[in-house]
């Protein structure tokens, strides 16, 4: 930039190849405003029409974020190449429109352009950016048939298109036929296993990938934490952590944030803690992971105080910020406090509420029995409630008995999203526990009708850093007669000091001795035994449960943390419990 302009101070007139040069040094420093200067030099020039001209133009355009100005210079070129097609498609991508650059791609082949690499890599990530998984497919035809599928860069992108598209089956395919695999071919196929829900996976390929001696980056330790996060795989994410601090990413800002948010979730939330205070650079997210984190524990007033820590350090507050500290409140019973801050995130930071925000409202109104509050709220949104909104008032519905306010609500739930279980079995468990075993049989029955499936309850624990999974009634585990002797054993403990089994969690019309039997082995309990008969004592014990935890097992943890004297972590599908002294940090309001 400085040479172009000591050549106009000199008197020389710049030709098409200096333009080129110059529109290049625009796009990769992303000065827009300069780049429009100099199009206007072009223009005055002649030089417009050229074809490298125009090509440097559109990518220029494109990549500093004017979509618009690129696409009014592509439909001036009298004869458009490969370049710039691939300049607009890519720019469409890069712009969040990948349904647009996806329409290009038959306009461009209607034109006799033949797509090369560039192209197949950009029209892919379209796909990628809108699961389009059907039109990937129709490319991956495509590549095969222009021998461009041993071309490292197009397997890498066919393979992340198939990743992100939810399909890892197919990613899996894709993985599995490379020659070889390079860093970016193992990104795609963890953090796929990692979205697909998979992140036991993902810590086996992670294992694989060290093996192979491919070097991590810090991609990759972003999608193995997530995957440890996951899963519960606290020890996983210690070596991770002890990887990240030999290598030249443990002061990359992002690797940070992925740590803080894995240690939160791994129920450590001291490690979080020491995380954030060393880091020698925080942004937003740094900040918004750690209020995540005392969100899941319930610790509403530490909450407080670290978002009021954010403003006065003057921190951007984004809404995700807010979705966490309108959590904390949630969980902690902070209703006042909760409402006004939603308040407040319109009037004094200028963001507006999105469904994510009502959603946690609806859940803070609900948990404290204002039901009729959290209705009112749903109806005055700006936006259409979605599923998730009125879930969120079904499950207040379930913990505070109101069948008929429940059936209302469900019914709405179904009719946004018939094909999602949830409705069906909060529903069905709310005329359970209320005796209503008729009413809960039919919804039942109309779940199996209509072929949807519902998600098993499962624990996970881990122990010397091998993940032990557990459901209801579990018979598959090699250790299952040591567990349930145990279990035994503490059940005549337990009830020596008043513990009594709560049946009404029972959700089956069976008579009450075989209700008490059905609540002694739920897979929380099979998973604290496990631990219990598999780690010194005194050993914190951590287990994971996909679903919310039920009214029985949280009492009789209360007790057993008591009678072992240790202390038991439990995070749920909602939040975390830590257990210490027969006593439990949620405070029984969860």
């Amino acid at each position: 930039m400085e040479l172009f302009q000591q050549l106009q101070q000199e008197g020389m007139i710049p030709d098409r190849f200096t333009f080129v040069q110059v529109i290049n040094a625009c796009t990769n420093l992303r000065l827009l405003d300069n780049g429009r200067d100099i199009h206007r030099q072009i223009i005055q020039s002649g030089c417009e029409s050229d074809l490298y001209v125009s090509c440097s133009l559109v990518d220029m355009y494109a990549k500093c974020g004017s979509i618009e100005d690129a696409q009014a210079v592509f439909n001036r070129m009298p004869t458009r190449d490969v370049v710039a097609w691939n300049a607009m498609i890519l720019g469409h991508v890069k712009c969040g429109q990948g349904q647009k650059a996806i329409m290009l791609f038959p306009q461009m082949q209607q034109e006799g352009v033949k797509p090369d690499a560039v192209t197949f890599m950009g029209i892919l990530n379209a796909c990628a950016s809108v699961a389009a998984i059907e039109e990937g497919r129709r490319i991956e035809e495509q590549v095969n048939q222009s021998g461009l599928d041993s071309d490292l860069f197009v397997r890498n992108s066919l393979l992340d298109m198939y990743a992100k598209c939810g399909s890892i089956e197919h990613a899996q395919r894709v993985f599995d036929k490379m020659p070889t695999h390079d860093v970016v071919a193992w990104n795609s196929i963890i953090l796929g296993h990692v979205k697909c829900g998979q992140g036991q996976k993902a810590l086996a390929l992670y294992s694989q990938m060290q093996q192979e001696r491919v070097e991590p980056n810090a991609v990759t330790f972003l999608g193995i934490l997530n995957a440890c996060a996951s899963v519960s795989a606290l020890e996983e994410g210690r070596t991770i952590h002890e990887q990240i601090i030999q290598s030249s990413f443990k002061t990359d800002v992002f690797v940070g944030n992925s740590l803080i948010d894995m240690y939160a979730k791994c129920g450590n939330l001291e490690d979080a803690k020491r995380v954030f205070n060393s880091m020698p650079m925080r942004d937003v997210g740094s900040w918004t992971a750690m209020l995540g984190g005392y969100a899941m524990y319930g610790q509403g007033r530490e909450a407080l105080g670290h978002f009021k820590q954010m403003c006065d350090e003057g921190v951007p507050i984004n809404n995700v910020t807010f979705v966490s500290l309108l959590s904390a409140c949630s969980h902690a019973g902070l209703v006042d406090e909760g409402l006004r801050y939603f308040e407040t995130m319109t009037s004094m930071y200028n963001i507006s509420p999105t469904v994510e925000h009502y959603s946690v409202m609806v859940d803070l109104l609900g948990r404290a029995g204002r039901l009729n509050e959290a209705e009112d709220l749903i109806k005055m949104m700006p936006c259409e409630p979605s599923a998730s909104v009125w879930k969120s008032l079904l499950g207040a519905c379930r913990i505070h008995g109101n069948v008929e306010m429940a059936e209302r609500i469900a019914k709405r739930v179904l009719e946004i999203d018939p094909g999602d279980a949830a409705g069906y079995v909060m529903l069905s468990n709310i005329y359970a526990a209320a005796g209503k075993w008729d009413k809960s049989a039919n919804v039942h029955k109309q779940r199996l009708e209509r072929g949807v499936k519902k998600q098993p309850g499962r624990t996970w624990i881990e122990v010397n850093k091998r993940m032990h999974s557990f459901t209801v009634d579990d018979q598959n585990h090699p250790q299952i007669v040591a567990i349930r002797a145990e279990l035994k054993k503490l059940a005549v403990q337990m009830e020596e000091i008043g513990y009594v089994p709560d049946t009404k969690f029972v959700l089956h019309d069976v008579e009450e001795e075989e209700k008490v039997a059905r609540l002694c082995h739920h897979s929380e309990k099979l998973a604290i035994a496990f631990g219990l008969i598999s780690t010194p004592p005194g050993t914190l014990i951590r287990i994971f449960k996909n679903l919310r935890v039920c009214g029985d097992c949280h009492t009789a943890t209360k007790f057993i943390a008591k009678i072992v004297d240790r202390q038991i972590i439990v995070r749920d599908g909602n939040r975390f419990h830590h257990f210490k002294d027969g006593l439990c940090s949620c405070g029984d309001y969860w």
